[in-house]
């Protein structure tokens, strides 16, 4: 074989296979097999608009119930089922809609994490806060504070007046609290007439100021509007923690002795440990003599 010959032989194509018949399959052309692609993407698009759309309209009949966090997982799968598509292929319409639902979507986050009743934080907000705040720069640097808030006698004022009316205690206590808090601090109904106030990065002394303010508030507040036999306050037990990461359970617990410290001593007080481990009240309420003293494992 000539040189020229061994060239040619070298550079002729491999066979192709055939199949069971003795037939060559033919090839599908590039252009068609990238149609074919473009085609499948087209279908999925239309498969994840539709989805949307379901979602959306099953989020929506959530919210009209009042099921948040239901509603809240809906439009949260709309959204990104309708953020994840190319915005060239989106409906005119849907960019329009996109932004409307981001809106209701965010709207629907923050009332998922509302108390129906009273509109403070709920208790699942609470807990998913207080695992935030461990990293926080603030409460790593000066340690959190927590307090216990009950409401005094609250069941008197059920029994009296009914539960319509100790709702508008209810709410009324919430709007006092939120007023006395400064910003950074927040505050989440715990249960029943029970609220934790959440103060990251505050020392113990200016956590107990903060909630002697909110305490003498309620205490003032304009109670004989709703009726002229009626007076509200409230018992506070201050926990503070400077361990890093601050304990939440020790905090909750600290604080939950603290009140009812506090609950002891008469009511209608701020309860919270010295440097020495001694309880003490805060305000008017630390002339009292008698000041239960609990055990310091809390």
């Amino acid at each position: 074989m000539s040189s020229s010959q061994r060239g040619r032989t070298a550079e002729r194509p491999p066979p192709r296979a055939e199949d069971a018949a003795g037939r060559v399959p033919a090839s599908r052309p590039e252009s068609s097999l990238g149609n074919h692609l473009e085609l499948d993407h087209r279908i999925d698009a239309r498969s994840d608009l539709a989805t949307a759309q379901e979602h959306v309209a099953a989020g929506e009949e959530l919210a009209r119930l009042g099921c948040w966090e239901d509603a809240y997982q809906r439009l949260r799968s709309a959204v990104d089922l309708l953020a994840g598509l190319d915005p060239a292929e989106r409906p005119q319409s849907t960019h329009a809609e996109l932004d409307r639902l981001r809106r209701e979507h965010e709207l629907v986050r923050e009332q998922a994490r509302r108390d129906f009743l009273t509109a403070s934080y709920n208790r699942r907000y609470l807990d998913d806060r207080l695992a935030t705040l461990l990293d926080d720069p603030a409460v790593l640097r000066s340690g959190m504070a927590l307090a216990m808030v009950d409401i005094d006698h609250f069941k008197k004022v059920n029994d009296r007046y009914g539960h319509p009316f100790g709702d508008r205690v209810l709410q009324r206590v919430v709007a006092e609290l939120d007023a006395a808090l400064p910003e950074g601090a927040f505050c989440a109904r715990y249960g029943g007439e029970e609220f934790a106030l959440v103060l990251p990065g505050f020392d113990p002394a200016k956590a107990v100021e903060v909630c002697e303010r909110a305490r003498t508030r309620i205490d003032r507040h304009g109670w004989l509007e709703l009726d002229p036999a009626l007076r509200v306050t409230v018992s506070v037990g201050v926990a503070h923690s400077v361990s890093q990461p601050p304990d939440v359970e020790q905090l909750l617990v600290g604080a939950d002795v603290l009140l009812y410290a506090a609950k002891g001593a008469g009511r209608n007080a701020v309860a919270f440990r010295r440097a020495n481990g001694r309880v003490a009240l805060a305000g008017p309420a630390g002339a009292r003599r008698d000041i239960p003293q609990p055990s310091t494992l809390d």
